[in-house]
């Protein structure tokens, strides 16, 4: 399974609407191809460019009353999907 989850935020949703952008978390090892074909099996539209971020792994320290405390963010991958024009994907047909 190559898309984890699609990222459904205010930005995301007005990229969507206005450039046909959408995003997915996807798996650290999948590449452009791989997030191309996947997206146009799952959701059965044409892709005409993908983009790809790294978000790498957060480390945070807190100072509390019972000492140090240490804490880590998972890292993961985001993906920039561009579809051709006039093609949509609705996250929410089937909630």
């Amino acid at each position: 399974m190559i898309l984890i989850k699609p990222i459904i935020t205010e930005k995301m949703t007005q990229e969507s609407e206005l450039n046909g952008r959408y995003g997915f978390m996807v798996e650290k090892n999948a590449n452009k191809l791989q997030i191309k074909k996947a997206v146009e099996d799952s959701f059965n539209v044409s892709v005409t460019k993908v983009r790809t971020m790294n978000y790498p792994v957060e480390r945070k320290t807190k100072f509390t009353k019972n000492g140090v405390m240490t804490g880590r963010y998972g890292g993961y991958k985001k993906a920039i999907v561009q579809l051709a024009e006039g093609d949509t994907i609705d996250f929410y047909s089937n909630i």
